[in-house]
């Protein structure tokens, strides 16, 4: 593996080192207990390796409680695979089977977020351990009971021994979140109505703190349970009503506010505050957020009540105002199902029904809804899978006709340095070469020196252990390779005669291993997630792109529906943000031009929720030109979208071409992405999507600003290049 961040410095020893400390005392006492003390080599064997496979090759994310909690839940699963793999080791032809199906589906299940996808590793270690002849199906016993003590040894430590100090979770970055939305109400209900730059600085690095990507792994939303996705749409709801309030507009120069808007925002202010107590675990049973949404269904009627259009400056102060308490609403209903969870009362029918689909809904279905929505080769995840699997299944076949020796060590090679880029794994492999060669030698001449004085190899074990686990993931995987090595030669020393050439096996093993992890990761998408991100994020741009039109005509007619087909949308975004999460894991250079993708992503989520909310409140003719007029001003949403699409599916272009952004029809925007319309007269229901439509330029703004940035720089650079190489003005004749 390669440097693991330390984030404890100053707290004690590092995680890395109170890793180390827990994995050799775990691992060693087991081993031992099972060897010398019950005379069971066996159970030895599965005693430490379930050790290592669950703490040192898993990347379980989290404090040591957290890391138990999950070891606690794969224990099951632990049990089954060792099951699985002692009767499918009778034929070759039936443990590569097993190697493809059950090594995908431990692959795969990391689309459940970070930490099925940190244990995978060592499950699939576990799975390959026992797969291997000799085909001994008396001594189940055995290896589940050595695997067991082992694995119980490393809850207790985990839970137990050096505790580490949790960091700020999700729920308290929200409630922060909520707190400054409380705030931020109450300045904007008072005169001059509009927030200070102060406060929109502080509203813009407060949502930049819920990015997931700003986010310990540990604590991002990121499973397909109902409290993570709850979590995951709280975090989205904070940004939004943050985004709502500081673009807010004011009322009309010289006038006050009307006292409606004023009440609107006071109960948003009150439901942000119960939200963020709520969150915080400090909150009364009140109920806020159903007054807000009282008060907003009421200013919402009046509304289409009125017996004549409104104008432009009330009409999109109201329709804003209403984005703010929706977004409000929203906020309120996913904190509440994030803490209570099925507990949580159901979302009130309507658009806040639809967006939490997944309320009330049992764990298995949510999870079938995340696989199934990830089976396919668009999916990163499937992708990993089907790149690994093979791998495995493959060295499982070589291993099986050539009678290769401790073959599970090639296998383990393949899961420890196969990466999701072909120029990673190589990269990785070369490093591990070198490594193993070098810990090859150094063991071989140890095993020559030392011999058959097995006292000798169990006094030195812990040391080596110690230090392999220490350095290996702070100094690279070359290090890690060439003391791994070490460890199992002074390991299987123990518990059976062997002699130098065991070193050498080693090293043979390893690079079997490697080239079929090479030669797997060329064929299998040998890009990893850059190419399928950029043709992810296109897609779903493209689908946010017919949705704004579609929902725009709907409104424009006048049409309602409570229940939109939105499922291509919905799984566009899926994909994209999987694809997007996996490339930040992967080395990459920084790429002028390229669009902001998680912006594009926020995009998707406004698209969804706005159009949901539209269809549910379409409403009566727009009236005379204001139908064209809306339908001119989805087109050139539309046509950025597209653009957009084009630019994310492209590679780069060269700095003297338009960036890849189209020239549209949409009108000039003024500040804050709204259009300046000339004054007009209309529903409510035109405002709202006016307003709906100016918070969705704003966000393609951000998603090519970057792109614009680039353009700029390059031409700058080409007109300097130019200006230098431009020859001299010659002096003019007399």
């Amino acid at each position: 593996m390669g440097a693991e961040k330390d984030v404890s410095a100053g707290r004690g020893p590092s995680r890395v080192v109170r890793r180390a400390i827990r994995t050799t005392l775990c691992a060693c006492g087991a081993f031992y207990v099972c060897l010398y003390g019950l005379d069971r080599p066996v159970a030895a064997t599965y005693a430490l390796f379930a050790v290592v496979s669950m703490a040192a090759l898993s990347r379980i994310p989290g404090t040591g409680e957290q890391r138990a909690a999950v070891l606690v839940r794969t224990l099951p699963a632990v049990w089954v695979l060792l099951t699985a793999g002692t009767y499918l080791a009778v034929r070759t032809w039936a443990a590569v089977a097993g190697m493809l199906v059950i090594g995908f589906a431990i692959a795969f299940a990391a689309a459940a977020g970070p930490r099925a996808a940190g244990a995978a590793p060592g499950l699939q270690l576990l799975y390959i351990l026992p797969c291997f002849p000799p085909y001994l199906p008396d001594t189940l016993g055995e290896r589940l009971g050595g695997a067991t003590f082992g694995l119980v040894l490393l809850v207790l430590a985990e839970k137990f021994l050096l505790p580490e100090p949790r960091g700020t979770t999700y729920r308290e970055l929200a409630a922060g979140a909520a707190d400054a939305a409380a705030r931020f109400a109450a300045e904007l209900g008072r005169a001059p109505y509009t927030l200070p730059a102060a406060e929109v600085e502080s509203a813009r690095k407060i949502g930049e703190s819920l990015r997931p990507l700003h986010v310990e792994e540990a604590e991002r939303p990121a499973g397909p349970g109902l409290r993570d996705r709850a979590l995951s749409h709280t975090g989205l709801g904070a940004r939004t009503l943050l985004g709502r309030l500081v673009n807010l507009p004011p009322p009309p120069a010289g006038q006050s506010p009307l006292k409606t808007g004023l009440e609107l925002l006071e109960a948003v202010g009150r439901s942000a505050a119960e939200t963020g107590a709520r969150l915080a675990g400090t909150g009364r049973a009140t109920d806020e957020a159903g007054a807000l949404r009282r008060l907003r269904e009421e200013v919402r009627e009046a509304a289409e009540r009125e017996p004549q259009p409104v104008t432009e400056v009330r009409g999109r102060r109201r329709a804003a105002l209403l984005e703010v308490a929706d977004a409000a609403a929203a906020f309120a209903t996913a904190a509440e199902l994030a803490v209570r969870g099925r507990r949580a009362p159901p979302p009130p029918a309507g658009t806040d029904s639809g967006r939490f689909w997944y309320a009330g809904r049992l764990a298995p279905r949510l999870w079938w809804h995340r696989l199934a929505a990830h089976a396919g080769p668009r999916s990163v995840y499937f992708q990993n899978a089907v790149r690994i699997s093979l791998a495995l299944a493959a060295v499982r076949t070589v291993a099986g006709v050539e009678s290769l020796p401790h073959g599970f060590w090639a296998m383990l090679a393949v899961l420890s340095l196969t990466r999701t880029t072909v120029a990673q794994t190589r990269a990785t492999v070369r490093q591990a070469l070198a490594g193993t060669l070098l810990g090859a030698l150094l063991a071989a001449g140890i095993l020559a020196l030392v011999g058959g004085h097995t006292h000798v190899y169990a006094v030195v074990l812990p040391i080596v252990m110690l230090v392999a686990f220490t350095v290996g993931p702070v100094r690279g995987v070359g290090w890690a390779q060439g003391m791994f090595t070490l460890v199992v030669s002074f390991v299987f020393a123990q518990l059976a005669p062997v002699t130098w050439r065991l070193a050498g096996v080693r090293l043979m093993d390893v690079i079997i291993g490697s080239m079929i992890g090479v030669v797997f990761g060329l064929l299998a998408w040998p890009r990893g997630a850059q190419s399928e991100l950029h043709r992810a994020v296109a897609v779903l741009l493209a689908r946010e792109a017919e949705t704004v039109e579609r929902t725009t005509a709907a409104v424009v007619a006048g049409r309602r529906d409570t229940a939109p087909d939105d499922r291509a949308l919905q799984l566009a975004l899926s994909l994209a943000e999987s694809a997007y999460a996996q490339r930040q894991s992967e080395p990459r250079a920084p790429v002028a031009g390229a669009p902001d993708w998680q912006a594009a992503m926020i995009t998707g989520h406004h698209v969804l929720w706005g159009s949901r909310r539209l269809l549910a409140r379409a409403g009566p003719d727009l009236g005379p030109g204001n139908g064209e007029r809306l339908s001119g001003r989805a087109d050139g949403v539309a046509a950025r979208m597209r653009a957009a699409a084009q630019r994310a599916a492209t590679a780069p272009p060269d700095h003297g071409s338009d960036g890849g952004v189209a020239a549209s029809a949409e009108p000039a925007a003024g500040p804050g992405g709204r259009v300046r319309d000339p004054e007009v007269v209309a529903p409510s229901e035109f405002f709202a999507a006016q307003t709906w439509l100016d918070s969705l330029t704003a966000d393609i703004e951000r998603v090519m600003a970057p792109c614009r940035a680039a353009h700029q720089a390059g031409s700058a650079e080409q007109a300097g290049s130019s200006a230098r190489a431009a020859p001299p003005d010659r002096p003019r004749a007399a």
